[in-house]
């Protein structure tokens, strides 16, 4: 995993009704969340992103189809294919995203740990690599809690 995100295993509880997944903020999340929203009908050769926050936390759960998700530090990259209603994908603070090939019945939640705030984004790379290094190399951090 690229620092500062994790994956997590969500719970499912099923029986002869289905399949239930509770997500509950500081509890299966690791943050208060103060806003949720989610990505679908994405056309084909779309990708969406290309930014980094300077202090939000996510929670990134595809709970229908398939997104990738690129997540990347100036000194490592992954990429992560979300297609498990169960999994989510933890990205912390100074991580740029990138999400693209969203299947076309995808529908991505993403549950963040504040508000929207535009000055919270880094939306040039550049820009982030400069404040992402110095940040990196100041910040005492592990991946995030799980």
């Amino acid at each position: 995993m690229v620092r500062n995100t994790s994956m997590m295993k969500l719970k499912v509880f099923t029986d002869q009704w289905g399949h239930l997944v509770p997500v509950e903020e500081n509890h299966t999340i690791p943050f208060d969340i103060k806003r949720v929203y989610y990505i679908y009908h994405v056309e084909k050769g779309v990708r969406r992103g290309f930014h980094s926050h300077r202090e939000l936390q996510q929670a990134l759960i595809c709970v229908h189809g398939e997104v990738k998700i690129l997540t990347k530090t100036p000194e490592e990259e992954l990429t992560i294919c979300l297609n498990n209603p169960s999994e989510a994908l933890l990205i912390g603070p100074m991580v740029w995203r990138e999400m693209y090939d969203f299947s076309d019945d995808a529908v991505l939640l993403v549950l963040a740990s504040e508000p929207y705030d535009e000055s919270d984004y880094i939306r040039d790379y550049s820009v982030y690599e400069k404040e992402a290094k110095n940040w990196l190399r100041s910040a005492q951090i592990h991946d995030i809690p799980r």
